[in-house]
């Protein structure tokens, strides 16, 4: 009988918004799989199940069909927090079938639980609401060296590790030969760790570079004449690399997403567009986002000193000299717009005009730089996502619009408190 895992989200998950608005925190990017694919993959013949923020539950049964949602099954349960990075020694670390009750930490917080009857069932009781710490009191607690992200700009800085991680286990289960795309004459391969995945076309005059890390191509992907892929990277399903695009190491590119211009350690989730000339560095950018021509982020002060960063009403020292652009999805920006280092824009937001917007833009924000913001509808905003996606030949489904309802609602606070009209 196989043994039971809940993927949860604690009460830090909220640390990374605007991402985490429309995904729970384990479904991010980091390498080239999302951080719950790492737990999963760690624990390969047991029964999960997921754990989420209310207002989630219904789109992520609906993205997950036949996965328990805040639901939790048997008498017995190992605990796992979707902020973990789960490599191959987790299983090790933390061995799914315990003999006693007992919580895993890290740095004060609870890194896992293994969790039998009666405990189970209070936990069950709270599986409406984010767990903390208090869930799991009482039990013994068991110090481990896990790495885990608290932060945006933590899943960015440890991309380009991930990647290289990631493309060990994908090779360590790889048959065949590595390239089965197509690799047209004239492309240049600089060391051997490329895959090129079926039905992918890398076209002449491309320059690939595996030096310092490996580059992985997906499955229909398209690379186009004089672009330049520095590794390591990913580009993902169905994803585009316009023509003379500069994508430098520690850089994902998620599912069918187009992008051109000058890419540098960064993430963009999926389905979103950056097709033409500008910067964007050491950004993580949400789905069915779009940056218009020359739109450039800055992702290090001209002091060189550490860049701090909104997290809603407080602003945080990172403690990195290079942090650039989070923007959360379905946001827009016009050509020729600017981000100042350690920008956070939030979901369905429109930004336009010369200058440098605010620091901190709060989610369904629409305004010129420089001026004040006004409420972009939610109305509007429903209708410019289902365009968006209808281009993709992907429906918005009621239980998506009823997520784009609850949270303009939840962010509506937000956007009183900068005297935002509602």
């Amino acid at each position: 009988m196989a043994s039971n895992i809940c993927i949860f989200e604690d009460d830090r998950c909220t640390q990374f918004l605007p991402l985490t608005y429309f995904r729970p925190v384990y479904n991010l990017r980091c390498g080239i799989t999302s951080l719950k694919e790492k737990i999963v993959r760690s624990y390969p013949k047991a029964n999960i199940s997921l754990h989420c923020r209310s207002y989630l539950e219904d789109y992520m049964r609906l993205r997950n069909p036949g996965v328990h949602v805040n639901e939790v099954q048997g008498d017995r349960c190992l605990f796992i927090n979707g902020r973990v990075l789960a490599d191959s020694s987790l299983s090790k670390i933390i061995p799914i079938k315990q003999k006693s009750d007992s919580v895993f930490v890290h740095d004060g917080q609870v890194v896992a639980a293994s969790v039998s009857m009666p405990h189970l069932n209070k936990v069950r009781a709270k599986l409406s609401s984010l767990l903390t710490v208090a869930d799991f009191e009482g039990l013994p607690k068991i110090e481990v060296d896990v790495k885990m992200v608290s932060y945006p700009w933590n899943v960015v800085h440890e991309n380009g590790t991930w990647l290289k991680k990631d493309y060990e286990v994908i090779l360590s289960s790889w048959k065949g030969k590595k390239i089965k795309g197509k690799v047209h004459k004239g492309v240049h391969l600089i060391g051997k760790d490329v895959i090129v995945e079926e039905g992918a076309s890398i076209k002449p005059g491309v320059v690939i570079d595996t030096e310092d890390g490996p580059v992985i191509i997906g499955k229909n992907a398209k690379v186009f004449p004089q672009a330049t892929i520095i590794g390591p990277a990913y580009i993902g399903d169905g994803s585009w690399v316009k023509v003379g695009a500069q994508i430098y190491e520690n850089t994902t590119i998620g599912p069918v997403c187009k992008v051109g211009g000058e890419i540098e350690e960064s993430i963009i989730h999926g389905y979103s567009n950056k097709q033409h000339a500008g910067f964007l560095g050491h950004s993580y950018i949400g789905s069915w986002v779009n940056l218009g021509a020359d739109t450039n982020n800055s992702d290090l002060k001209n002091n060189y000193g550490t860049v701090k960063v909104y997290i809603g009403a407080e602003q945080i020292d990172t403690g990195l000299q290079f942090v650039g652009l989070t923007m959360g999805d379905h946001s827009k920006s016009a050509i020729n717009s600017m981000f100042n280092t350690g920008t956070v824009v939030g979901v369905c937001s429109n930004i336009f005009g010369f200058g440098f917007p605010p620091k901190y833009v709060p989610s369904f924000s629409w305004g010129a730089a420089g001026e004040t913001f006004t409420t972009f509808s939610m109305e509007k905003a429903i209708g410019v996502a289902r365009r968006v996606m209808g281009r993709r030949k992907i429906d918005l489904t009621a239980v998506e619009e009823k997520l784009f309802r609850n949270i303009f609602e939840q962010t509506s606070e937000d956007r009183k408190r900068r005297g935002m009209p509602l």
